[in-house]
């Protein structure tokens, strides 16, 4: 029987222990330990049982510094040509090989055409199965992407010799083969990754009712907008912003084909209303997965044009029909979505740049909705008004790109009156209906003067009011030339007299209020409307009026040009000496 160990010996027997199991964990611990560090150290002789030993610090072994992670080294040129170049230009050979084939074949009778097809179509299955094997067994290779992106040509190539020239396979049986191409397409361009196959197989799909001459029925409509779902969907996934543009470049050919075919209404607005719907998704969608700063120029152009074709298909659809109010209408809700989709853009996580855009898309609508909707003076006032409204929300919201689409609808305002009811001749000859000449004009001036005291830079502001004062000077020379002529000659020519006076006036009363005023700019402005005046009068009333009338102009001009000279020098000498 051993004797009885006291506590002290029992303390050091366990602090021993304890120190052994330290220094193993520290070993079992180390990432890479040293050959001296992995013998673990001699256990020390126990301690005299009146002095337990201190547990000894273990100092760890520094770990190894983490290995930078190697860069991808640049391929070279031999490596360009002896892999990627040769692939392609092998699977762009061969594919060139089957059709060559196919059109010896029928040239020279060797086999029927049934065979014909059957013989490209295992030809081209063939050459996707052994592109899969590479890809997936041996190695992720540019020659099994190319032989497979060529199985994919090689197989709508056939597909549309079947179809469309031999009549082999028909319409229902073609679109199924194509869905089926296109499907294999897609999930192998999704599992790769492979942008290229993508290209092939999708927009291949959507391109199948062309390829299998199905024309415009009502089955190729709808696998279109299955096979245009699907690539929207690919779209958000992958991140392919290209693909929304090769899809809407194929698709809206087939759709403006089809809907126009139709006799009735029913089933082509509701199409166009989902293919706005689709494309509007895949821009706002792409956006929203791939966030940035600023909205890019795919989205964009998608958009934009996407809102014309469903805008311009629709309206064209409707006033064909009769319905010159429905096709507004349809317009107008256009407009309306756009607006609120952009409203509640702004409310959301939506970028910015997306709800900006889809509110300018509504605006740039409105405008042609009110050009549909009224005509004469009435639109000219309701473009005017918009100016207005839109200059305000760029005051209140400090958005200058709603300034420039102020902008655009005062200038389109402006032309329309120059254009139609208002035009310059009308300085000579007078206006038919003055009253709505007189709307027209004013109207562009008061939203012109709206727009400069809601604005707060002064060029920007100098010159909407040089706008509307020339808006004003208009309309009163109208109003000068139609009350004063006649059907006679001298009533004419008294109308031109009294319309280069009152010009002269005008510039006179603009330089005088602007030397009294100092304000440079009107003085500027009246310099200009005498310079305008003194040119009418040399260049008009010199070879148009009569001697008479010819004098009293010169005349009136005349005084009016002393009258501002006296004024000029008078006021600034005044200025001068103070």
């Amino acid at each position: 029987m051993e004797p009885e160990q006291s506590l002290e010996e029992r303390l050091a027997s366990i602090e021993t222990d304890l120190r052994t199991l330290v220094v193993r964990v520290t070993e079992l611990e180390l990432r890479e330990p040293s050959a001296e560090s992995t013998a673990p150290p001699a256990p020390a002789s126990p301690p005299p049982p009146l002095r337990p030993p201190a547990i000894p610090q273990v100092a760890a072994s520094p770990s190894a510094p983490a290995a930078p992670t190697p860069k991808a080294p640049r391929p070279e040129l031999e490596d360009l040509l002896g892999g990627r170049v040769l692939a392609w230009v092998g699977g762009l050979a061969i594919f060139v090989g089957i059709v060559f084939f196919l059109v010896i074949a029928v040239d020279r009778g060797w086999i029927g055409v049934e065979a014909r097809v059957a013989l490209a179509f295992l030809g081209s299955t063939v050459l996707l199965g052994v592109g899969l094997f590479l890809y997936e067994r041996r190695d992720q290779t540019d020659a099994a992407v190319a032989a497979v992106a060529t199985a994919l040509a090689a197989l709508y190539a056939s597909l549309t010799y079947a179809a469309s020239v031999q009549d082999v396979i028909g319409t229902e049986a073609g679109l199924l083969v194509a869905a089926l191409i296109g499907a294999v397409g897609a999930t192998i361009a999704v599992r790769w990754h492979s942008q290229f196959v993508a290209a092939l197989g999708i927009l291949g799909a959507l391109a199948a009712p062309v390829l299998v001459g199905s024309d415009t029925s009502t089955l190729a409509l709808a696998f279109m907008v299955v096979a245009l779902g699907s690539a929207v969907a690919v779209l958000l996934w992958q991140r392919w912003a290209w693909l929304a543009i090769g899809a809407f470049l194929i698709s809206a050919p087939q759709l403006a084909e089809w809907v126009l075919e139709r006799d009735d209404l029913s089933l082509p607005l509701p199409v166009l209303a989902l293919y706005w719907g689709l494309f509007l998704v895949a821009g706002i969608g792409y956006e929203l997965r791939v966030p940035t700063t600023e909205l890019r120029a795919s989205s964009a152009s998608l958009l934009l044009v996407n809102a014309a074709v469903t805008a311009g298909l629709g309206w064209y659809l409707i006033d064909d029909r009769g319905s010159s109010n429905g096709a507004t209408a349809w317009v107008l809700a256009l407009t309306v979505g756009h607006i609120a989709l952009g409203g509640f853009g702004f409310r959301q996580r939506m970028s910015s740049e997306i709800a900006t855009l889809l509110v300018a898309v509504g605006l740039g609508l409105s405008g042609v909705t009110l050009a549909l909707a009224l005509d004469g003076p009435a639109l000219v006032v309701g473009w005017s008004a918009e100016a207005a409204i839109l200059a305000w929300v760029a005051g209140r919201t400090g958005e200058q790109r709603a300034l420039v689409f102020s902008a655009a609808f005062l200038v389109l305002a402006a032309l329309h009156t120059l254009g139609e009811e208002a035009p310059p001749d009308a300085l000579i000859d007078g206006v038919p209906k003055l009253g709505e000449a007189l709307v027209a004009v004013l109207s562009v001036g008061v939203a012109a003067l709206i727009m400069g005291l809601l604005l707060e830079r002064r060029d920007l502001w100098m010159v909407l009011f040089a706008f509307a004062a020339v808006s004003f000077v208009y309309a009163a020379s109208l109003g000068i030339v139609d009350v004063i002529q006649g059907d006679s000659v001298e009533n004419s020519q008294t109308a031109q007299v009294a319309l280069s006076a009152f010009w002269g006036v005008i510039g006179l009363g603009a330089i005088v209020v602007g030397l009294v005023r100092d304000i440079r700019e009107l003085r500027l402005g009246g310099l200009v409307l005498l310079g305008i005046g003194v040119a009418k009068v040399f260049a008009y009333d010199l070879s148009e009026l009569d001697s008479l009338y010819r004098v009293l102009s010169f005349i009136a001009v005349g005084l009016v040009l002393l009258t501002g000279a006296y004024a000029y020098q008078r006021v600034r000498a005044a200025g001068r000496a103070v």
